[in-house]
C-alpha cells in the first residue's frame, strides 16, 4: 500500500503499517467510522485517510 508518509527509515513504515491496523480493529475506531457519513461510497476516504482523521478527531477531543 503506497503512503503519503514520508519514512527515513523502512521499519518507519512497518510500525505505521502496525499501528493503523490496531488502529482499525479498536471499537473506538469502529464506532467513529460507523458515525461517519459519505454520500457516496466511491467517495469515500481511504483508510490511512480515515486513520489520520480519527486521530486528528480523537487528540482534538482530548485536547479540550
Amino acid at each position: 500500500m503506497p503512503s503519503s508518509i514520508p519514512t527515513q527509515f523502512p521499519q518507519d513504515r512497518e510500525v505505521w503499517e502496525n499501528l493503523q491496523r490496531a488502529i482499525t480493529q479498536s471499537s473506538g475506531f469502529q464506532r467513529w467510522r460507523l458515525e461517519q457519513q459519505f454520500e457516496n461510497a466511491l467517495q469515500a476516504p481511504n483508510l490511512e485517510t480515515l486513520v489520520r482523521r480519527y486521530l486528528r478527531e480523537t487528540l482534538e477531543t482530548l485536547a479540550y
